[in-house]
């Protein structure tokens, strides 16, 4: 990772983080409780990946940073609803989550329940009011913007994959229905992070948004893989959740199914599919190929 991308990696990681806690109400507005774990599940943790991808995708067309702060604030938001919903004992009952207790476990179910359901509105909240200070968004735009986020996170999407995932346990799955699960589980959002700061400069030609699918295709699937091999290979205090855990469940993995160092390659594939996918953009998708490469050669 050279200086400058870990810089600009910082930058955004550090703004994210204060925009985040502005666009959530303080911890002591009634229902206290409530908003206490609400900052709990969303602040203090994370590799922002989400943001990331939207501020890089926004610099191809050289979007306003106010709008891309409440879409990056926006995807995070339904990211970080998605993982305490899929921690929570009725889906994949874990109890470590970014190096800390998870929230059902640091508050109780119905807590960490009414926390996904309100980050969730939350983030739709804060992407409704993006305008920027020199640029405002068109209002059609902003509706587009907000139908992607609304489509991606849905059963057509996030939501979607999580039940196809649940329904996978002990079950053969072929690399075919194993990808189709990752592309709506982790790859929509992913999508959606790219295509929504792109959106966030200008109306898109059919060609970008053809390109920058193609991208969020290749590094969705990457993200994916390289979680499995991760979670068969790192330790849980690396990970920061509970390691081990896809196989002990008995739920089929891309090291499952293709083994190990098959596995390694196909990130290593999707990697360069995705610098490809970035040509017509030239070095103005800099950042975007760098978090590509983030995202195959991370180690936790």
């Amino acid at each position: 990772m050279n200086a400058a991308f870990e810089d600009w990696m910082k930058t955004v990681q550090a703004r994210s983080e204060n925009d985040l806690s502005a666009y959530l109400p303080a911890a002591d507005v009634i229902p206290a409780k409530l908003h206490e774990a609400m900052r709990y599940a969303l602040l203090g943790g994370g590799k922002r990946v989400r943001p990331l991808l939207v501020y890089a995708a926004g610099a191809l067309f050289g979007a306003d940073p106010a709008i891309l702060s409440r879409a990056a604030a926006a995807v995070e938001m339904i990211h970080a609803y998605s993982l305490v919903h899929d921690d929570m004992p009725c889906m994949d009952d874990d109890e470590l989550r970014r190096g800390k207790p998870t929230v059902h476990v640091a508050y109780d179910e119905a807590t960490a329940l009414l926390v996904g359901d309100a980050l969730q509105s939350q983030a739709f909240l804060v992407l409704s009011e993006a305008q920027g200070d020199a640029n405002p968004v068109p209002p059609a735009r902003l509706v587009a913007m907000l139908r992607l986020l609304a489509h991606a996170s849905g059963s057509a999407g996030m939501c979607g994959g999580q039940a196809i995932d649940l329904d996978s346990v002990g079950i053969s799955l072929t690399l075919e229905q194993l990808e189709q699960m990752h592309q709506l589980k982790t790859g929509a959002l992913l999508r959606a992070s790219v295509v929504l700061g792109a959106l966030a400069g200008k109306e898109l030609s059919d060609e970008e948004l053809n390109a920058l699918n193609v991208y969020a295709r290749a590094i969705g699937l990457a993200f994916q893989v390289v979680d499995d091999v991760l979670d068969a290979t790192a330790d849980s205090a690396t990970l920061g959740k509970t390691a081990g855990k896809d196989a002990a469940d008995n739920k089929p993995t891309y090291v499952s199914i293709l083994g190990l160092e098959p596995s390694r390659a196909l990130a290593e594939k999707l990697r360069l599919d995705a610098h490809a996918a970035l040509a017509p953009f030239g070095e103005k998708a800099l950042r975007l190929r760098e978090l590509a490469d983030l995202i195959v050669q991370r180690k936790a």
